[in-house]
């Protein structure tokens, strides 16, 4: 079986192949969940596939999300039923069929403060909710249920108790953002897509105004290099403007604009809660999501125009969440009981009003030129819709038939047989002399792929020891990080396939010179290059740590760009 496993050698054979000058049928040009997502459904309709990430893959707005799969009660309010039935179509097929391993169900409490009134408007929009669920792959989670104060509060004793008059529990999901984009990138790889990240575009190939392909930098070598494409996709999200401004003389039908959401990670002991929790604020919601042995408290929605790359976070920006937070909590948290923090940046749609783009209130694709399709907005939940809508359109630029998306019918690596390697929990722990939590948590992360990073520890039973700084993880997640998931530096692997800078309580940096010592082999390091990449990693925390302490937007920006 193909398991589209991206070791750096396999990467050097990608910028090899697709650079031989034969021309690609779609070239995908960022690595984010759009991106990925469009990479999978090209190939799986039998094109020949490139994508290109300037960066590491999902090192966006991809990894940087509230974490969940969701519908979007809020827009019911919007009277925007079509799309959220769209979004909880997109929510069970992810949980039932493409990525079990990676997508999973998590209840979420809805407190009360008004009698009566509210619990008719909430309930009625909760019931519309799950209603909503019932078309096709959209049903399979638990209907809501209302609850008491006494019930909500045994649920959830955090919450003060005058803070509540009773409550109503409903369901989504969540998934860890960044391993299922890579997930998606993986999957592309098996059928057939060439993949490279750290590969900058920096100019069009054009032929009058046709585009036929890119100019692109790999970042790792400096060498440079033209890739030749029948049609291009830019689903670079943020950076979707920059990507334009190469493109000189076009005009597109759409800009977007940045606004920053930031979220703050919690140890679980500091919240007593077996829900998440949704809060009302005065101009959005807040959301307080179960994560493993932590709470992701957010999120943020303010305009951000600084560098786009490393969206920062200030002190007003903390002080915001706990506000809003302590509000419901009778134990309030302080910034002490803050272990991780990380922001990204929404791309926001506007129309010009001089074309003709197709805009929805989630996504627009448009045609800047013959051969160059853009595709942005949107939120994660649907990108496998945006996905198919960017292809649609850019096979309108190749000559032959092209068959319909079949993604809907595609599940990822590592969910064929989950349900059955879970049920066999107990037998996998056996056999590889491992604890069933441990084994557990692996499933959670490789589904079925759990047999190769089995295989690393196999070979090198050291492997199987926990990381040094970061105990939730072994060694051989770290290892397997670089030889099959594509991870070029420290940084990816502690901040992207793990989550170790934020779910640690000194951001990574013990576990990040024991992570060097680990793939400084597999990646060709010398001792010199291991210990610079530890020095630029360190060096990131403090800078981060440090921005954190700054008043606002543009001095937190300053602050963090010192480490870049």
């Amino acid at each position: 079986m193909n398991t589209g496993v991206i070791s750096p050698e396999a990467r050097t054979r990608a910028l090899t192949a697709m650079s031989a000058g034969d021309d690609l049928d779609v070239l995908v040009v960022g690595g984010g969940v759009v991106g990925a997502g469009a990479a999978l459904d090209a190939a799986t309709r039998g094109l020949s596939v490139g994508l290109l990430e300037a960066r590491d893959f999902a090192s966006g707005t991809s990894s940087r999300s509230s974490k969940l799969i969701h519908g979007g009660l809020r827009y019911l309010e919007m009277l925007d039923f079509g799309l959220v039935r769209e979004a909880l179509r997109e929510r069970g097929l992810l949980i039932q069929r493409l990525a079990p391993h990676l997508v999973r169900p998590v209840p979420f409490l809805y407190p009360l403060r008004h009698r009566a009134w509210e619990r008719l408007y909430a309930g009625a929009g909760v019931a519309l909710y799950d209603t909503l669920a019932l078309s096709g792959w959209g049903a399979g989670l638990p209907r809501h249920r209302h609850l008491s104060r006494t019930e909500a509060l045994k649920a959830f004793p955090a919450l003060r108790p005058d803070s509540l008059v009773g409550a109503i529990r409903y369901f989504d999901a969540q998934v860890d953002d960044a391993r299922h984009t890579m997930f998606l990138v993986r999957t592309a790889m098996a059928y057939g897509a060439q993949v490279a990240a750290r590969t900058e575009v920096i100019g069009f190939l054009r032929e009058g105004r046709r585009v036929v392909g890119v100019r692109c930098r790999d970042t790792e070598s400096g060498a440079e290099l033209e890739i030749r494409a029948r049609t291009v996709i830019n689903a670079t999200g943020v950076w979707t403007s920059d990507i334009h401004s190469l493109m000189k003389g076009e005009r597109g039908g759409f800009t977007i604009t940045a606004s920053k959401g930031v979220h703050l990670v919690v140890p679980r002991d500091r919240i007593a809660g077996q829900t998440g929790m949704i809060l009302r604020t005065a101009t959005s919601v807040l959301f307080v999501i179960p994560w493993d042995r932590h709470w992701i408290i957010g999120t943020t929605d303010t305009p951000w125009n600084l560098d786009k790359a490393h969206p920062s976070v200030s002190a007003r920006d903390v002080g915001y969440l706990l506000d809003e937070v302590n509000k419901a909590l009778a134990t309030p948290l302080t910034p002490d009981d803050v272990q991780g923090v990380y922001a990204g940046l929404r791309p926001l749609l506007s129309a010009d009003a001089a074309t003709t783009a197709k805009l929805s209130r989630e996504h627009a694709v448009d045609r800047l030129a013959p051969g160059l399709v853009l595709v942005a907005g949107g939120k994660y939940t649907t990108y496998r819709v945006m996905a198919k809508d960017a292809v649609d359109a850019a096979v309108q630029d190749l000559d032959a038939r092209v068959p319909a998306s079949c993604t809907d019918q595609v599940p990822l690596l590592g969910a064929a047989g989950y349900r059955a390697a879970w049920n066999r929990r107990a037998q996998l722990a056996r056999r590889a002399g491992l604890s069933v939590s441990r084994i557990e948590h692996l499933l959670q992360r490789y589904g079925t792929l759990v047999d190769e990073v089995l295989a690393l520890i196999e070979a090198d039973p050291a492997l199987g020891e926990p990381l040094a700084g970061a105990p939730d993880h072994l060694g051989a997640e770290v290892v397997y990080a670089v030889t099959h998931e594509g991870a070029r530096h420290l940084d990816d692997v502690l901040t992207r396939r793990t989550r170790i800078s934020i779910e640690t309580p000194d951001r990574g940096v013990t576990a990040a010179r024991a992570a060097a010592g680990l793939i400084a082999g597999p990646l060709g390091w010398s001792p010199a290059e291991a210990e610079a990449e530890v020095g630029r990693y360190e060096a990131r925390v403090a800078a981060e740590l440090a921005a954190q302490q700054q008043p606002d937007d543009l001095s937190a920006d300053a602050t963090r760009l010192a480490a870049v």
